[in-house]
C-alpha cells in the first residue's frame, strides 16, 4: 500500500487544530494510542467519528501524529508536541491557590541560595509529576562575600570562600609555617577587607600592593600566601560553566511507561550531567531571555531525544544567571510544566534580587 505524501504544515482550521490539542490532552493523561472512537466520546468535538478520523489521517501526514505498529489510535510525534506549545497553548498560569501554597513554602526557607536552589527542584518535581532542576545562579566574574581559614594541620588550612550569590566553595591552603587558628582568624578578617566585594583580578592587583612582612609567620606575608589560593579558587569558579545543579524527582521519571528501563533514566541524567552541555543549555535560555522548550529530538544528545526539558532564567543579566526547569518524557503536561517553571523562577528572581540589595 502506497504511503501518503507528507504534507507541509501551515496553520491548521480550528477543527484541526481542536483534534490535535484533544490527541495530546487524553495522550498525556493515559499514555496509550488515541482512537477517534475515544476522541469523540470524551471531547465536545460536534463532529462524526468519520470526520475525527479523516482530520487524524490529515495530522498523521503533515507529520503532527504517528500510527504506532498495529494500533488502530495514535500519538503525538515531536512536532505535534511543538506545534501544541506554540499554537494551541493558552496563557498558561498556575492557579492563584497553588501560586499561595509554593510562596510560603519559600517564604519557609531563610534567604540562603541553596536551600532556595533545593526547594526550587523538590517544588517543580512535586508540581509537575516530572523531574525538577535547578542551577545555581553564576556569575561571569563573581565576587566573595566572606572568607574564612580554618585549621586542619599545622601547615594546612581550609579556605572556605561564601560567593556574592550565595555559593559556597572550599579549597586546602598549605601554609609557609605552622599556623595556629587565632592567626588564621586575624589573617581571614584582613582577606575580607581586601577582598570582599572583588573580582579575582581586583583581589590578586590588591595583593601586590601589600608592604612586605619581616618573616614567614608575619600575618602579612600569611595572608599574601592564602589570598593567592583565594584568586585560584575564584578563578576556577569562573571558569566552570555550571557550578552545582540540583535534581529531584527522579522517581518521577522512572515511574513513567517510556522509562520502563531504568538505565534508559540513568542515560539522561548521565548526559545532563555533562556540564559542557548544560552550559550550553544554560547560557542559550539566558540569551533568550524567557522560558524555553527542547522537546524529544530537539535535543542533541541521543541520550537525551526521549524526554523534553522545559527550562526558565533567573537572575540579573551581568551579574548572576542560573535555571530552573523540568525534565520529563515527551508526553508531559506542558501547561502545567510552563505555568510551575514560570513561577519559580520569578521567586528565584526574588532571591537573587535580594542577595544584591
Amino acid at each position: 500500500m502506497a504511503r501518503r505524501p507528507r504534507r507541509t504544515i501551515g496553520s491548521l482550521d480550528e477543527r484541526s487544530d481542536a483534534i490535535l490539542r484533544a490527541v495530546v490532552d487524553e495522550y498525556v493523561v493515559s499514555a496509550l494510542p488515541v482512537s477517534s472512537g475515544s476522541l469523540v466520546s470524551n471531547y465536545p468535538l460536534g463532529v462524526s467519528s468519520a470526520t475525527v478520523r479523516n482530520i487524524l489521517s490529515d495530522l498523521e501526514a503533515l507529520g503532527l501524529l504517528t500510527h504506532p505498529h498495529t494500533s488502530a489510535g495514535r500519538v503525538p510525534t515531536d512536532a505535534g508536541y511543538r506545534y501544541y506549545v506554540q499554537v494551541l497553548a493558552d496563557e498558561w498560569s498556575l492557579p492563584q491557590v497553588e501560586q499561595r501554597m509554593i510562596r510560603h513554602q519559600f517564604g519557609q526557607v531563610e534567604f540562603s541560595s541553596e536551600g532556595w536552589f533545593r526547594l526550587a527542584a523538590s517544588t517543580l518535581a512535586a508540581n509537575t509529576g516530572t523531574a525538577g532542576l535547578a542551577t545555581t545562579a553564576k556569575p561571569q566574574s563573581a565576587r566573595a562575600r566572606r572568607v574564612d581559614l580554618v585549621a586542619v594541620q599545622d601547615r594546612v588550612a581550609l579556605l572556605v570562600v561564601l560567593f556574592k550569590e550565595g555559593t559556597m566553595k572550599q579549597a586546602l591552603q598549605n601554609l609557609p609555617a605552622a599556623a595556629g587558628q587565632d592567626q588564621l582568624d586575624r589573617v581571614a578578617s584582613l582577606l575580607n577587607v581586601l577582598a570582599v566585594d572583588r573580582t579575582a583580578d581586583e583581589i590578586e592587583a590588591a595583593l601586590t600592593d601589600l608592604p612586605q612582612g619581616p618573616g614567614e609567620l608575619d600575618d602579612l606575608e600569611l595572608l599574601r600566601r592564602v589570598g593567592d589560593g583565594l584568586v585560584r579558587t575564584v578563578r576556577e569558579f569562573d571558569a566552570a560553566a555550571i557550578d552545582d545543579l540540583f535534581s529531584d524527582g527522579l522517581l518521577n521519571v522512572m515511574a513513567a511507561p517510556e522509562f520502563d528501563r531504568s538505565d534508559k533514566v540513568r542515560r539522561v541524567f548521565a548526559a545532563l550531567e555533562n556540564r559542557t552541555y548544560l552550559g550550553s543549555l544554560v547560557e542559550s535560555v539566558a540569551r533568550a531571555g524567557s522560558i524555553q522548550i527542547f522537546i524529544g529530538h530537539e535535543n542533541r544528545p541521543e541520550e537525551m531525544q526521549d524526554v523534553s526539558l522545559v527550562l526558565a532564567p533567573y537572575g540579573r543579566i551581568g551579574h548572576a544567571i542560573g535555571v530552573v526547569g523540568v525534565l520529563g518524557p515527551t508526553r508531559m503536561s506542558y501547561a502545567q510544566a510552563i505555568a510551575s517553571v514560570e513561577f519559580v523562577s520569578g521567586l528565584m528572581n526574588e532571591l537573587v534580587e535580594h542577595l544584591y540589595a
